[in-house]
């Protein structure tokens, strides 16, 4: 392959390490995540939370991503003035370190055009000459161009509380919204020379072929100890308004697979903030119905699941996992024959057996950067006991599945 002159340094810098892409199927947060390979993704680093998954009790290891470690992240510019962003090993760039907590966002994928329109500017970056995967070959370091492996026939759709669609886009809306809102942050904010610190996760949604994801935020109280009052008494509003105050859960996004139309329903966060206790309910529902049919096989696997978490929360004591997000994952496509055989996830649940190796149900903890413990960073109270606030929600959500199954 040749390489324009112009593009030397980039492809030099992109031979070390790791071209990042935007990440499809983030339906919640507020911070864009980003594709690091198949089977991990990863998030500006934040020391609380690295923290926590370093001293992550073993028991809780099943029910959250797996931490595989820091990478260092870098701007890099061609001469055509597409800005890329690079992942090395965390020493293999010199130069200026941005402290984690500063750079919670810099998401510099492709330069933000002027189109407000999500499917065009997916379909700009699809096209652009950035989309490549860079690896490691056992003679050299080498570089590989390859097609970003996603479902590019693929529709999602975004729904208001009134089912009625906003627009569509070949990827969750509420990602790419995200990501562009980082793009033109750290547009202004950031020059490209600097270094950024990222935490490697394990993508949670790469063992299933279709993802249906749900988002919730687990809790009665979202705000942190650090909270500045300010922020205490915005995110004690939202809980208070909403059901974060009567079920210990809120709604915070969804993508659910549609097997008679081949795309995706999509809602976000807004959509949840307005939820009565019915309302939450009725979105539950929807998360398991596939446009076909209710999902009624899975519900026992999820409550399974569920149940086992409560079990594992109950036993941490001094844990408050404030403003930390459950993610239930579920197959959408039917039967999952393209599902990965090579989950270490326990998928072990009442309705497995020989004739069900692959999984169909995963139920995951993320988002620790306000979680606090005794022995925490910045602990700046230690509680008794476990974490009521998360357990009452999973109580509802228990609750409120067993009234689906029931046909409530």
């Amino acid at each position: 392959m040749v390489v324009h002159d112009g593009m030397e340094a980039v492809d030099t810098a992109r031979r070390k390490g790791i071209v990042l892409e935007p990440f499809h199927h983030q339906v919640g947060g507020h911070m864009s995540m980003l594709r690091y390979d198949d089977h991990t993704v990863c998030k500006p680093l934040v020391y609380q939370e690295q923290n926590f998954y370093e001293s992550l009790p073993v028991a809780m290891r099943q029910f959250t991503p797996e931490y595989r470690g820091i990478v260092s992240v870098s701007l890099m510019e061609d001469s055509r003035g597409h800005l890329t962003m690079i992942a090395s090993p965390q020493n293999d760039i010199p130069g200026p370190l941005l402290s984690a907590e500063s750079s919670i966002s810099i998401w510099h994928q492709f330069k933000l055009g002027k189109s407000s329109g999500g499917a065009q500017t997916l379909s700009n970056w699809k096209h652009s000459a950035l989309r490549k995967t860079l690896s490691e070959s056992c003679h050299g370091t080498s570089l590989r161009r390859t097609e970003l492996q996603v479902h590019t026939e693929l529709t999602c759709h975004l729904e208001d509380s009134n089912g009625n669609q906003k627009g569509s886009a070949d990827s969750n809306p509420w990602g790419l919204k995200c990501h562009r809102k980082q793009l033109s942050r750290m547009s202004t904010e950031y020059h490209k020379n600097q270094l950024h610190r990222f935490l490697l996760l394990e993508n949670v949604t790469s063992k299933f072929y279709w993802p249906c994801v749900l988002d919730l935020k687990m809790g009665k109280r979202q705000h942190g100890d650090d909270a500045t009052e300010e922020k205490k008494f915005r995110h004690m509003k939202k809980c208070a308004q909403s059901t974060s105050a009567s079920l210990g859960v809120r709604f915070c996004g969804m993508q659910v697979y549609q097997t008679n139309t081949g795309s995706y329903i999509c809602k976000d966060k807004y959509y949840g903030r307005k939820l009565s206790a019915d309302g939450f309910r009725q979105a539950l529902y929807h998360f398991l119905h596939n446009g076909q049919r209710l999902r009624t096989d899975l519900i026992e696997s999820i409550i399974f699941q569920l149940k086992s978490l409560k079990s594992v929360i109950e036993g941490q004591t001094s844990y408050r996992f404030y403003s930390s997000s459950l993610l239930i994952i579920y197959e959408g496509h039917e039967p999952a024959e393209h599902s990965s055989t090579s989950d270490k996830h326990p998928t072990s649940t009442p309705d497995s057996g020989p004739g069900n190796i692959f999984p169909r149900v995963d139920v995951r903890m993320i988002d620790f950067a306000h979680t606090t413990y005794q022995g925490s960073r910045n602990n700046h109270t230690t509680y008794e006991g476990p974490d009521q606030g998360y357990i009452f929600g999973l109580e509802s959500l228990v609750q409120i599945l067993q009234g689906i199954q029931e046909g409530e």
